[in-house]
């Protein structure tokens, strides 16, 4: 068909004879061979019959909008059943196809149907990608450009916006929603859906090459223990590890990076604490899905438009403490509010948590400290190290690794003060062995052989916990 524009194909070039050098055997015996690159350059694929019809579909979807808008009675919408609301569309567009003369089948006329109902009710193209259950993280780059995670990997999609009007309209429809704005003069935003899902948009100019947004989709199906266990995330053992320091009330950090699943095991945990505790959350877009009876959740406010009635994680976390919490819970702790977070964890409200940003135990020790600092508070550096060490007594350490999985590479506990110096052991590990060809990582969990600093601890408090669990495991 495209025979007249079809690029020739490249016929290789002999090179002269006099410019080929042989390679000495002594060097040819040296050389490395590098590990071929898996990625592929990108091509350029001709204006194919599919995607024509699918532009020719994008135009006349928008057609259609612009007549919905001006034939649907939208103050009325709020009130309609969706059969009415469907029915309404239908008709509409079947009137406006009419006028036009365009032909459409019966499968394409129900997906157009499907994405202006969408379109007037949802978020248009990124409904569909909301209601896929596989989808875990849906990450916009401009209005031609989105990806998904699946699995910890990220994929790019079919789905795109008309343009970038199209995409801030959808963003402005998210926020205005929730009391929040975006704009030039605030081009950056947090907030939450309706099914709670994690809302971030950032928009131009501060966005260059078009609107980013990023949307953290809200499980509804609440991963337990034993889900994660089952799922390899952890080993039996260090679930029951896990349970003694929680149910004993010691205090936990869950360090890690973004999408290693701190929210995910921070909401496990939490299911060993006793039902008739008084647990109080604090985060800045509520995520944490606590199975509780006796929970009280706060979620810190941004400023208004004109710069006015922010609350912040640490006015949350004050007026806590006024609250008579058996413990406290803070989503994360990335700023000033570690003081007080340090303060109540060492003035009786054992057993809280949170999590933090950090790459290992040691690393997650050196943000607080580097937190405490930002605060504005002069200390001496002991005497920030001895508040640490007194108020954390237990950093679970979450990753991501490079195949997608996402384990508990390791349990630290803090065992106090060595000099100028937090002493730490560290009770659990993932250990990697090695690769699979198709880059599975290949590893097991295993003991470093160090009984818990806490044994003491769980033993009075009824768990009484085996010794083998903290015996090396050997690698199969």
């Amino acid at each position: 068909m495209f025979s007249k524009y079809k690029k020739a194909e490249a016929k290789p070039v002999a090179a002269p004879a006099e410019k080929v050098t042989e390679m000495p055997a002594a060097d040819a015996s040296k050389k490395v061979t590098r590990k071929a690159n898996p990625s592929k350059a990108a091509t350029v694929t001709p204006m194919d019959k599919e995607r024509k019809r699918k532009e020719r579909m994008g135009e006349i979807k928008l057609e259609l909008h612009s007549a919905l808008l001006d034939n649907l009675n939208l103050a009325a919408l709020e009130h309609a059943s969706e059969a009415d609301l469907r029915q309404e569309i239908s008709a509409i567009s079947s009137e406006v196809l009419t006028e036009k003369n365009i032909i459409l089948n019966r499968e394409d006329r129900q997906t157009l149907n499907q994405e202006l109902f969408d379109e007037v009710t949802g978020l248009g193209p990124l409904e569909t990608l909301l209601k896929d259950e596989s989808v875990n993280d849906i990450l916009v780059n401009g209005p031609q450009q989105i990806f998904v995670e699946r699995s910890g990997k990220l994929e790019l999609t079919d789905v795109t916006f008309k343009d970038e009007r199209h995409l801030l309209r959808i963003i402005d429809k998210i926020v205005s929603a929730v009391g929040r704005r975006v704009d030039e003069s605030n081009p950056y935003v947090d907030a939450r859906l309706q099914d709670g899902s994690r809302f971030n948009a950032m928009v131009p100019p501060i966005a260059v090459d078009g609107s980013l947004v990023s949307i953290r989709k809200f499980k509804k199906d609440k991963l337990g223990i034993d889900d994660l266990v089952n799922f390899g995330a952890f080993t039996e053992e260090m679930a029951a590890y896990l349970q003694a320091a929680v149910a004993t009330r010691l205090n936990v950090i869950v360090s890690g990076g973004t999408g290693s699943g701190k929210t995910t095991t921070l909401n496990a945990l939490s299911s060993f604490i006793d039902n008739a505790e008084r647990i109080l959350t604090i985060e800045d877009t509520a995520e944490l899905q606590l199975q509780q009876t006796h929970v009280g959740r706060m979620e810190s406010r941004p400023p208004n438009v004109e710069g006015k009635g922010e609350v912040s994680p640490r006015d949350c976390l004050k007026n806590a403490l006024r609250m008579r919490p058996d413990r406290i819970i803070v989503g994360e702790t990335r700023g000033e509010e570690v003081i007080d977070m340090l303060q109540a964890m060492n003035t009786g409200h054992d057993g809280s948590m949170t999590t933090i940003h950090a790459n290992s135990a040691r690393d997650g020790v050196s943000r607080l400290e580097n937190m405490i600092a930002m605060a504005g508070i002069e200390m001496p550096i002991k005497a920030v190290r001895s508040q640490i060490s007194s108020a954390v007594n237990l950093i679970v350490q979450a990753s991501r690794l490079q195949d997608g999985s996402r384990r508990m590479t390791s349990i630290t506990e803090i065992t106090g003060m060595e000099g100028d110096v937090i002493s730490m052991q560290e009770i659990f590990r993932f250990q990697r062995v090695g690769l699979t060809p198709d880059n599975k990582i290949i590893g097991h969990f295993t003991a470093t052989g160090v009984r818990s600093h806490y044994s003491e601890r769980f033993r009075l408090w009824g768990y009484d916990l085996p010794a083998s669990i903290y015996e090396p495991v050997a690698a199969q």
